[in-house]
């Protein structure tokens, strides 16, 4: 390999690394400072705006950045917040949010597939929810009370993410 494809392959790998800390970090702030308790959850449901940066990136950037970005930013959530016992779902759950993202629209473009690919992320929330909720807590009929408050995260960030989304593409393929 020559010595500039070599510099090449490193700045790249640095920016990747860049980005993806500063969507870690962007999902880990909103997660944490910008959120809502839900009263309904017997469990402490909590409505946050931590999927807004997570879509973004795993929109932007793909599946692999995605997972990272949502594994880690809302895992250390749990793991700094006081729900630590969560942080291992947390990190499977949502990092398999972000892989989907990303899987489903790096080669599909447009609002189509940016749309299913949400559906499926909501999908694997509730579903990975509930069954974290029902290992947890051992019954099966009370995280029925977090499916409502998981359902909004997801639609709410949508709403705020695929409108914007293209502005944010074309100030990205400008740079």
């Amino acid at each position: 390999m020559s010595k500039t494809k070599t510099m090449t392959t490193m700045q790249s790998n640095l920016s990747t690394l860049a980005l993806n800390g500063m969507f870690i970090a962007l999902t880990l702030l909103s997660t944490a400072y910008i959120n809502v308790k839900l009263p309904i959850a017997s469990n402490g449901g909590l409505i946050h705006l931590g999927n807004i940066p997570l879509f973004v990136c795993a929109l932007l950037f793909g599946k692999r950045s995605g997972a990272i970005v949502g594994a880690c930013g809302m895992g250390l959530f749990d793991l700094i917040s006081g729900w630590a016992i969560w942080a291992p779902f947390t990190f499977i759950i949502v990092g398999a949010m972000g892989y989907i993202i990303g899987f489903i629209t790096e080669k599909k473009k447009g609002i189509f597939y940016q749309l299913i690919a949400l559906v499926f992320a909501c999908l694997i929330k509730v579903i990975g929810y509930y069954v974290a909720e029902v290992i947890l807590y051992h019954n099966i009929y009370s995280p029925l009370t977090s499916i409502p408050g998981n359902i909004i995260q997801v639609t709410l960030a949508a709403i705020i993410v695929l409108p914007i989304l293209n502005t944010l593409k074309r100030g990205i393929q400008n740079d």
